[in-house]
């Protein structure tokens, strides 16, 4: 065994709330994928650390190695024996690889959209958890930067520019990602897991970006209602969080005030000169008429006992 197989494991991520063990797509994949793989990771929720501002979550800490982005960080922990698609054949290979670049320009899109550019839902859910959860005074700036960087997202990956013509794609970004969630239930079909009765990366993926769109209490979201109408999807999330995270929500620590230090004085200073100018373009954004104010065993499913499913 290497130095990095025998070195402990830290995942960096944001914390759990709505009942999910983290509230960001991203990090959602990499824990799920660590469940299903076996990886015994030590989660590190950010949450009301200077790191809300400053780190690339999720985050592996191992050894030597830092490694960031989903996808690099399953790579790593496929080097690691820790592989989840270990049984897969050549062609499930292919498809998860297909389906996972589907996941990611048909229906992330319109999970960023959703949770923050969508005024309602950003004004009343997801700023107030950000900044509540961010120590002061990033509070004023943690969610206005994930903001700017959603929008910069949805529009890099629909081929979108200027920022302002985001009102021009919305009607695309929301019928593409009802008929990639559509396309994922059929594949899904009565089965537990896309690939038989194992999770595998595929999975970790649909979790990841399906989760917080199932959980959060959203006021305004026509795709969560399409989405509660998949009942074999929303009973896929329910399996996953019920078999591997039932007992044991990574919670963050309670917020603790850290001193006031010459970093801390710098970087109010930077607020202060800042804030104005974000709060600009975070109003900016939302001005369109649009918006309105080592493998284990495989564990047993919640239905294994009733009826067998077909792989």
């Amino acid at each position: 065994m290497n130095g990095n197989m025998a070195a402990a494991m830290e995942l960096r991520c944001w914390g759990g709330d709505w009942g999910l063990p983290s509230v960001h797509t991203e990090s959602l994949i990499v824990l799920a994928y660590a469940k299903f793989s076996g990886a015994k990771v030590t989660v590190s929720p950010i949450d009301w650390t200077w790191r809300t501002l400053t780190a690339t979550v999720p985050e592996l800490l191992c050894g030597d190695s830092a490694v960031q982005e989903p996808t690099q960080i399953l790579n790593f922990l496929r080097k690691q024996r820790f592989n989840a698609d270990f049984e897969l054949t050549a062609r499930q290979g292919a498809d998860t690889m297909a389906y996972i670049a589907l996941i990611e320009e048909k229906l992330m899109p319109a999970v960023l959209h959703t949770f923050w550019v969508d005024a309602e839902n950003y004004a009343n859910l997801t700023r107030p958890w950000f900044a509540s959860h961010s120590p002061f005074p990033l509070n004023f700036i943690v969610p206005s930067r994930h903001a700017n960087a959603a929008l910069s997202r949805i529009l890099l990956t629909k081929g979108e520019a200027p920022l302002h013509r985001i009102t021009e794609v919305e009607g695309k970004i929301y019928s593409d990602a009802k008929e990639c969630l559509n396309l994922l239930a059929y594949r899904l079909g009565q089965a537990n897991f896309f690939f038989g009765n194992s999770p595998t990366s595929l999975d970790a993926f649909v979790f990841g970006f399906v989760a917080p769109l199932y959980k959060a209490s959203l006021p305004s979201s026509p795709l969560q209602s399409h989405l509660k109408q998949l009942d074999n999807i929303t009973h896929f999330c329910d399996n996953i969080l019920a078999v591997y995270f039932s007992s044991d929500h990574p919670s963050p620590p309670p917020p603790v005030q850290e001193s006031m230090d010459a970093n801390l004085q710098k970087l109010t200073q930077l607020v202060n000169k800042e804030s104005n100018l974000i709060e600009k373009m975070d109003d900016n954004l939302r001005s369109s008429p649009q918006h309105k104010p080592h493998r284990p065993e495989p564990k047993p499913s919640l239905a294994s006992e009733k009826n067998s499913t077909p792989a």
